[in-house]
Parts: structure tokens; C-alpha cells; sequence
């Protein structure tokens, strides 16, 4: 394609961003990165199904080795949002020289970090295991799992930065490809490796990494035709200056995903050290309870993800009207959304669970745990959307902070205190109670700078601090 061409198609596809009807924007990048989001969690939830099926270690097996899924997908995002916010900040300013720097930086730090886990991880793979709460008897299939997780890592962290690159340039329709793909794969190949060749819980685990290095090659071919700027290492500038924003605008992300990782650790542990005899059963509901809700939030994630581009490059024309505008709509659907979806899981909560587990001891604790859970689980529709507009326009020590809240600063002392009290009841409510302290946390963080948004600005005040 000649270069005036392309150039032309970077200028439309951004006025696009910055003229278009916001509902109808939303919808257009929301609607591909929800299905990559509810697809991927559905996989998810299909692994802990076909896993449920070998035996109650098995599958808190898998639910103890999400702490270390949630620590790669933190690094990820760091990488993926850090770049992406930076990179929609510069496209809205019309510096694509910058935004190509920033990408290509962004993917290829991510790769060297992802090396960096695979190998310490098969180094350290048992007593890593051992942190996340395995006992004597997860143990065995923790290790199994793991170790060919951390073989896949480099291709998982280039999966995600690839896929949340293409959202940030317009593109979800083709990053929602990329990720629909490897799950497809994925969904296949779990029953096929765990049943028929008969790999047990390491063939759930070979079937998840394969299928991430399949996304990551169509995502990265993907993204070299069709990004504005694709990833090229010639581009790759490992300064101070990149870092520092990969950082501003991944942080967050780091945080919120990291303390997943963390709470996961704390849970897990809670849930052996006051399950007494029925230790193994409580940490495999808790479990099946955390990818139950992971997916209702993955509805969610999927409109603010077609936000944050929204609001991005906006942002850095200084559009201010339209960030605010696109920030309550999309937090109208959201909340609309997570309400539904409550209602269905309070209501059907023993069925839920039963279709991982059919321990009745499994399907007692956790749907006790996903009922309370469900309560206060629409609160999550303010604290996540106003949380991605603070982290996407650059604020964050804010961002940062409402980040923290739901899984750590909130989370962890509950985990911590509440069972002492209420013994097991107090593991299975904690994350009820998260969410209701961090709306009230994270309100006052946000109000005021959502109210600055009443007016335009000028977009060089954004362009002068991303350069900074």
C-alpha cells in the first residue's frame, strides 16, 4: 500500500474516534473486545470444567495455579496498557512517529520479561507451588500444570500486549480474531488431551499454551497488516522516557491483576487453613467461584476496553465532552449488565457450580460464596469504568490506588480478619465485602475529575505532559 495511502487511512480511522457518535463508537470497539473477553474467560471456565471431571485436587489445582496466571497477565497489561494508553494519547495528538517508538518497545520488553518467567518459574516450579497453597495432595498436579504454563509465557505476554496494541489503534474487530482463535483451539484441544490421550491436568495446561501461541501468531500477522503502526524491532528505543509512560499507564493494570495474584495466594491459603477437613473441597469452590464471577467481569472489561481508546485519543485532543460522554454510557451499560447477570447467579448458584464439580461438599461452600459475592458485585461497573478513565488520561496515582482497593487494600486484611471471627464463612464473604469498601473508596478519587470534564481543552496541555 503506498505510503499516502496509509497515511490517509491513520488520519480517518482517528477523526473517526474523535467525530463518531459515542454510543455508536462504543459499540463498535466494545462489542469485539467483549466477545474476546467472554471468550477467553469461557475457556476458562471450560478448562475448570473438563479438569473438574478427574477429581477434587485436580481442579483446586487449577484454581491455586490462577494466582500465577493472574501475575503474567499483570505483567502483560502493564506492558499492553502502558504502551496502548501512551500510543492512543499521541495518535489523538498526530504523532505516529512517537506512538511507533512506544509500541515496538512496549511488545518487545514484554517478550524479554516473559523469558525471564518461563525460566525462573521452571526453576522454582514446586515451591512456587507450595506459595500458592497447594497441599500435600495438590501438590502433584499444581507442579504439572505450572510447569507448562511457564513454558508458554513469552507467547502468552505477547498474545496480550499484541491484542490490547490493536484495540488501542481502532482495530478490535482483528484483535477479537486473534483471541477467539486460540480459545476455539483451546476448547478442543482440552478434552482431546485430558481424556483421550489421557495427559489428565497437564493436558489442560498444554492445551491453554498452545492455544496462546497460536493467538500470538495470528495476532502478531494481524498486526502487521493491519496496525497503523505494527510492532518492528527497528523501532525498539529502551529509555528512560518510555518506561517511565509504559509505567504511568500500566501501573494500574499491574496492580489490579497483581493483586489478584496476591489475593488468589491469601484466599487459597484461607480457604486450607479454616476448611479443617474439607480443605481441599473449600479451595477448589473458591476456585470455581473466582472464574464463575471472572467471567460476568469480563463483561464488563469488555466496555471498558472499548472505552479506554475512546478516551484515549479524545483525551489527547482535548475532547474532554466526549471522554464524559463515552464514560457514562459506557458505566449505564455496564451496571445494567452486572445487575442482570447477579440476579442469574444468585438465583442459580448450587447449578453453577455443580457444572465443575459435583461434590456436594464444592457445591456447598461455593455457591454460599458465590451468592454473597453477587450482592454488591454491580458496584463494579463505577469502580472499574471511572478507575480506566483515570489510568487511560495519565492520573496515576489515582488510578493506581482505586486499582489496589478491590483486591489488596480492601481485600487481603478481610481474608486476613474476617475468618477469625466467622471461620470458613468468613473466607467465603471477604470479596463481598471488598467490593462494597472499594466503591466507597474509590468514589471521591473519581467524582471531582470526572467533573472537569464538563468542558474542552486545549490538546497540547495533554501532549505537554506525555512528553514530559
Amino acid at each position: 500500500m503506498p505510503a499516502e495511502q496509509k497515511t490517509e487511512e491513520k488520519g480517518s480511522r482517528v477523526e473517526h474516534m474523535l467525530t463518531a457518535p459515542i454510543p455508536k463508537l462504543v459499540r463498535e470497539l466494545s462489542l469485539p473486545t467483549m466477545v474476546s473477553m467472554l471468550v477467553t474467560s469461557f475457556y476458562n471456565l471450560v478448562d475448570t470444567a473438563f479438569v473438574g471431571r478427574i477429581d477434587t485436587q485436580a481442579t483446586a489445582a487449577v484454581g491455586v495455579s490462577m494466582a500465577v496466571m493472574s501475575l503474567i497477565q499483570a505483567f502483560s497489561f502493564l506492558f499492553g496498557h502502558g504502551s496502548g494508553n501512551y500510543m492512543s494519547r499521541r495518535f489523538g495528538a498526530g504523532d505516529y512517529e512517537d506512538a511507533r517508538r512506544m509500541a515496538a518497545t512496549g511488545f518487545f520488553s514484554a517478550l524479554i520479561v516473559g523469558a525471564f518467567f518461563c525460566v525462573s518459574g521452571l526453576l522454582f516450579v514446586r515451591p512456587i507451588a507450595i506459595l500458592l497453597g497447594s497441599t500435600d495432595t495438590i501438590l502433584p498436579y499444581a507442579v504439572s500444570y505450572l510447569r507448562i504454563i511457564f513454558l508458554g509465557t513469552p507467547f502468552i505476554m505477547g498474545a496480550f500486549v499484541l491484542n490490547n496494541h490493536m484495540r488501542y489503534q481502532g482495530e478490535a474487530f482483528f484483535s477479537m480474531i486473534g483471541i477467539v482463535s486460540g480459545a476455539v483451539l483451546n476448547i478442543g484441544l482440552d478434552p482431546l488431551f485430558i481424556f483421550v490421550f489421557k495427559w489428565g491436568v497437564a493436558g489442560a495446561a498444554l492445551a491453554t499454551a498452545l492455544s496462546q501461541v497460536v493467538s500470538f501468531g495470528i495476532l502478531l500477522a494481524l498486526n502487521l497488516r493491519r496496525a497503523e503502526v505494527p510492532v518492528n524491532f527497528r523501532y525498539f528505543t529502551p529509555c528512560l522516557h518510555y518506561y517511565k509512560n509504559i509505567l504511568r499507564g500500566g501501573l494500574p493494570s499491574l496492580f489490579r491483576q497483581g493483586m489478584a495474584s496476591l489475593s488468589a495466594i491469601f484466599l487459597n491459603r484461607a480457604a486450607g487453613a479454616y476448611g479443617g477437613d474439607l480443605a481441599d473441597a473449600a479451595i477448589a469452590a473458591m476456585g470455581v467461584v473466582t472464574r464463575i464471577t471472572h467471567f460476568a467481569y469480563a463483561a464488563l472489561l469488555g466496555f471498558g476496553q472499548g472505552f479506554q481508546p475512546i478516551c484515549g485519543t479524545n483525551y489527547g485532543a482535548g475532547k474532554f465532552r466526549r471522554v464524559r460522554e463515552a464514560l457514562f454510557y459506557c458505566m449505564k451499560l455496564g451496571g445494567i449488565t452486572l445487575a442482570v447477570l447477579s440476579a442469574l447467579g444468585f438465583i442459580t448458584a448450587p447449578g453453577l457450580v455443580a457444572l465443575f464439580r459435583k461434590d456436594p461438599d464444592v457445591i456447598r461452600i461455593g455457591a454460599y460464596a458465590l451468592r454473597a459475592q453477587c450482592i454488591f458485585f454491580p458496584l463494579n461497573a463505577y469502580i472499574t469504568l471511572a478507575n480506566m478513565m483515570l489510568q487511560t488520561t495519565g492520573m496515576i496515582g489515582r488510578a493506581s490506588i482505586g486499582t489496589l482497593a478491590r483486591q489488596g487494600i480492601c481485600l487481603i486484611p478481610l481474608i486476613l480478619i474476617l475468618p477469625l471471627f466467622l471461620g470458613l464463612r468468613g473466607v467465603q464473604i471477604a470479596q463481598a465485602g471488598a467490593d462494597l469498601l472499594t466503591f466507597f473508596l474509590v468514589l471521591p478519587l473519581t467524582v471531582g475529575v470526572i467533573g472537569r470534564f464538563r468542558e474542552d481543552a486545549d490538546p497540547s496541555e495533554a501532549a505537554k505532559r506525555d512528553m514530559a
